[in-house]
């Protein structure tokens, strides 16, 4: 089956291609047509990463076809993509870490494609195989993916495709971030540095925990807004030379009775931020590094003290099959905010906007909608 896509091209270019799908599922398979794809910086870094792959990673859909060992969804159900599939036997998934399965993850197996969608399921015009973005690829008309890779969207919940997709990736990120690795208590103070997509995800995810306030840090007013609407109580607009946001950090103890946050949140994705947040905690305080920094930093190990706790969780610790599931009823209450979080849609030739949006910051989250 003929499939437009994106390409990324490894050299930090992109091109829009048709691509071969094959269009009959292997027995554990899921044929998808995707509708709607996020659009997120680790779709833009798959740009750079040396080689030709299908970009992105956040999407949702409807099921074409299933192979004969797929029970969970058939033909026709509307599902959310997921990227960190478990194999739910390996050593982290015993101790429930699925988002860092040994076997089929794409960041923290040793061997990434191990049991997922055959490779040459997908062919390009060449005829020659070519690997998806986190084996899903869901900025391509059609995709085949393992059936661990979809959930359900529930008979009777009424959220667009365009908002289902952004659970794929940031949403849950933020969320889980949030809810599944700080156990962010009812009552407590939450700091949130930076209020991009993932960013508003933490702020959203910190009201529906329950938190008393929630302090929102960015250098954008326009940020700020937005961060009010997902729920901060208290905004500080922080300035480019506030090295490691210490002056931030000193309002911060303002706002809560001089000792500091009970949580801190970093989503700028800024290796400078890193510790940051660290400073905005009090003691036996909880420091999340939501963003996925991995360049070297230096650290002043004062920060530290004393008893505070400094987490790195991927992907919000997910276990899609129970999160996935969650987020959808929290959508359908009005709880979580989702249709407000994207602010533009684009269609997939206009992928170089998107991207222009994104990086400017005009974009709490922008989407590929294959619909327009």
């Amino acid at each position: 089956m003929k499939s437009r896509a994106v390409i990324a091209l490894g050299d930090g270019s992109f091109e829009l291609a048709n691509l071969q799908v094959a269009e009959d599922p292997g027995v554990d398979e899921v044929l998808v047509r995707i509708r709607a794809a996020g659009v997120c910086h680790t779709d833009y870094d798959s740009l750079t990463w040396g080689k030709a792959i299908v970009m992105g990673h956040e999407g949702a859909g409807e099921v074409v076809a299933v192979g004969e060992n797929v029970k969970t969804v058939v033909a026709g159900d509307r599902v959310v993509l997921n990227w960190a599939i478990s194999c739910g036997e390996c050593f982290q998934c015993q101790r429930g870490n699925f988002a860092i399965c040994e076997k089929h993850s794409p960041v923290a197996s040793p061997t990434p494609l191990e049991g997922h969608a055959r490779v040459e399921a997908t062919l390009r015009s060449n005829g020659q195989p070519i690997e998806r973005s986190f084996n899903i690829g869901t900025m391509s008309e059609l995709t085949m993916v393992r059936k661990e890779a979809v959930v359900k969207i529930p008979e009777g919940n009424d959220i667009s495709y365009e908002a289902a997709c952004i659970i794929g990736c940031g949403v849950m990120t933020g969320y889980g971030s949030v809810v599944n690795a700080a156990k962010v208590e009812a009552g407590s103070s939450v700091v949130v540095i930076g209020c991009g997509g993932v960013g508003l995800n933490v702020i959203q995810g910190a009201r529906i925990a329950g938190a008393g306030r929630i302090i929102a840090l960015d250098l954008s007013a326009e940020r700020l807004v937005m961060a009010q609407q997902f729920g901060a109580t208290h905004v500080i607009q922080t300035q480019q030379d506030d090295v490691g946001l210490l002056r931030a950090a000193a309002e911060v103890r303002v706002l809560t009775e001089t000792r500091g946050a009970d949580y801190a949140f970093e989503a700028t994705a800024v290796p400078a931020l890193g510790a940051a947040p660290l400073a905005m905690i009090r003691n036996a305080g909880t420091a999340v590094q939501v963003s996925g920094i991995e360049e070297d930093l230096t650290i002043d190990m004062n920060l530290f003290e004393w008893d505070k706790t400094y987490l790195n969780p991927l992907y919000g610790l997910c276990n899609a099959p129970v999160d996935f599931p969650k987020m959808l009823e929290l959508y359908q209450q009005g709880d979580l905010l989702l249709d407000e979080m994207i602010t533009r849609t684009y269609k997939l030739d206009q992928l170089g906007e998107a991207f222009a949006d994104m990086h400017a910051g005009r974009n709490a989250k922008g989407v590929i909608s294959f619909s327009i």
